[in-house]
């Protein structure tokens, strides 16, 4: 199979699902007009809900959401080989991850820009919004701890990085000052584009500098200084500093891979990883478990994924100037951020198989396939580190685009050039979903805990924005920090593919109540229908054949307890969205036309 292959019908789904389904699900299902305002304009208080531009809201809801999981998932899943990870990326992302991204932000928006638990609390009733509340707090932290933890990774003792990462900040700001005073996109996104560029080529000459050594921090400083940073973003006005990075960000994340598109079709790689490998039965190397369910919980962003939701229903909903562009924001940027997974999963494949497994297992285990490296020694001398025993996804990705690109003869001694901007590049894509994801769980805990304290309902209140960002920023700040989150990061694929279940079951609720036809609901019905038993089975696993499994290397009660939490609160939200649609079914369809809160 040849990459060009995979790449042109991957580019013509995509396209007509958007040209075809995504019109339905505008027209028919959710029928967007703009006849009223939306809830930017009618709560515009100018921090939270801001109207914006769409291209400026598409660019901050794609860095948001397309996180480590567009990236890593995909090379993790190729020791499944290539096939189940491409039918899963396409199938999950047309079926599921489009539709679920779409209804939670129109549904979000019809309440007034509320998180999913707000709107669970709305359409379910007050257990399923408690459940869900608290099923997103904890999802939340473990997202935020375990995206930190790849950005530490990548940036210790990485002046480079670091100098580029940093430089972001009041490139951003004056970008969102600008575009503020005087409401020229163009001029602000060519400017800050071109300086970020500049940061970017300006890393390696900085290294050996006073700066570059200022720069050269240590794990410990640094996951001080990210929860730090996060807090500014999220207490901050969204125009200040989070839209306008992510923006700018997006730039970054759309233009490498647009490269590697190009790449591919330059020099046409074959993908050498077979279409299935021995290890779809489980006892792989990367991932223990067999191919299902472990596909779709290895792959999450980029099919499908509940991180999406808290964005959806976080700060997009509040920037929106426009009923129709949720279907650009919300059904577009699903369908880019598939065909993103779709080149990570390439960059990956054209690897030899030897020299992935090298790099993804350690050593000892590694030596225990009966595999010989093939291109591997060469790449090492090129980039000038040694690359085995590199477990986790980023470092695969990482040498799979510099191999396609050094491909190219004009880039042939680049090699350590791109492999640092790749790395660069992972960093700046996960870390724009740290910002946006903690301006979320801000939401979240001023919904949660203001039933207890009114006054925190108030997004616009001082107070209670520096209370819930400080305490966001505490509770995974910690987890990194301390590094517990190591021994819960395998629950992050399961409970992020139940946020996920649990967006579906929200958005079914939702469509049942406003369309037209009844039937309609099995937009959302199908997607969930699967994701849920897979989530199940997948958490019965792990709890069965790990957690509590004293020979397991991940053996750890813990996570066993976590896990049927977890599982325990998306059955109560499912058990009590039964009821709902079976008293809804039983009535006829409202049809709602008027996009206001209800």
């Amino acid at each position: 199979m040849n990459a060009i292959t995979i790449v042109i019908g991957s580019i013509c789904i995509l396209a007509l699902t958007y040209r075809f389904y995504g019109i339905f699900m505008a027209n028919k299902v959710l029928r967007l007009n703009d006849s009223s305002p939306t809830p930017a304009h009618v709560l515009a208080d100018g921090k939270n809900y801001v109207p914006t531009n769409r291209w400026v809201v598409f660019g901050h809801h794609f860095a948001a959401i397309a996180a480590a999981g567009p990236l890593v998932g995909p090379v993790l899943a190729a020791q499944f080989g290539y096939l189940p990870g491409l039918l899963w990326l396409l199938i999950g992302a047309v079926v599921g991850g489009a539709v679920h991204d779409m209804v939670v932000l129109y549904a979000s928006m019809r309440h007034q820009g509320k998180s999913l638990s707000e709107v669970a609390k709305k359409e379910l009733g007050p257990v399923a919004g408690f459940c869900t509340g608290l099923a997103m707090l904890f999802i939340i932290t473990i997202t935020m701890a375990g995206l930190s933890m790849v950005v530490l990774n990548a940036l210790t003792n990485n002046p480079w990085g670091t100098f580029t990462v940093l430089m972001t900040i009041p490139i951003a700001m004056a970008v969102g000052l600008y575009y503020r005073k005087t409401g020229q996109l163009k001029v602000a996104t060519v400017v800050g584009f071109l300086l970020i560029m500049l940061a970017v080529f300006a890393g390696p000459y900085i290294q050996n500098t006073a700066l570059g050594h200022f720069l050269t921090l240590d794990t410990k400083t640094l996951a001080i200084l990210l929860p730090v940073y996060a807090f500014f973003a999220a207490a901050l006005p969204v125009w200040l500093l989070l839209t306008p990075r992510d923006y700018l960000s997006s730039f970054m994340k759309i233009g490498v891979f647009a490269a590697l598109i190009i790449g591919v079709f330059m020099i046409n790689p074959i993908v050498r990883m077979p279409a299935l490998t021995q290890f779809t039965a489980g006892g792989g190397p990367v991932i223990g478990g067999p191919v299902w369910p472990f596909i779709s919980i290895t792959i999450a962003c980029g099919a499908i994924s509940g991180f999406h939701a808290f964005i959806s229903s976080g700060t997009t909903p509040k920037m929106l100037d426009r009923w129709k562009d949720i279907k650009m924001v919300g059904f577009g940027a699903m369908l880019v951020e598939c065909l993103v997974g779709i080149m990570a999963l390439i960059a990956a494949t054209a690897l030899h198989p030897a020299d992935y497994f090298a790099i993804n297992s350690l050593p000892a285990v590694f030596q225990t396939l009966g595999m010989n490296v093939v291109d591997l020694p060469h790449l090492n001398n090129e980039i000038g580190l040694a690359l085995q025993g590199r477990p986790g996804g980023a470092v695969t990705l990482a040498v799979g685009m510099t191999f396609i690109f050094t491909s190219i003869k004009w880039f042939a001694g680049l090699a350590p050039y791109f492999f640092q901007f790749v790395i660069l590049f992972e960093a700046v894509f996960i870390l724009t979903a740290v910002d946006a994801g903690t301006r979320v769980a801000r939401y979240l805990i001023q919904d949660f805990f203001g039933d207890f304290y009114a006054p925190l309902k108030r997004q616009n209140w001082l107070p209670g924005s520096i209370f819930a960002s400080a305490l966001a920023c505490f509770f995974w700040g910690y987890l990194l920090y301390s590094g517990d989150i190591s021994s819960i990061w395998v629950l992050f694929g399961v409970s992020n593919q139940l946020m996920a279940a649990i967006g579906l079951i929200v958005g079914a609720t939702f469509v049942l109540k406003i369309a037209t036809k009844k039937r309609y609901m099995l937009t959302c019905l199908i997607p969930l229908a699967y994701l849920y038993v897979t989530v199940n089975v997948a958490g019965y696993w792990m709890i069965k054949n790990v957690y509590l499994n004293p020979a397991a290397p991940g053996f750890n009660i813990l996570n066993a307890v976590l896990s049927l939490i977890m599982l325990a609160l998306g059955l109560v939200i499912m058990i009590t969205a039964v009821k709902k649609w079976v008293e809804m079914l039983r009535s006829p369809a409202t049809g709602l036309d008027e996009p206001a809160a209800g």
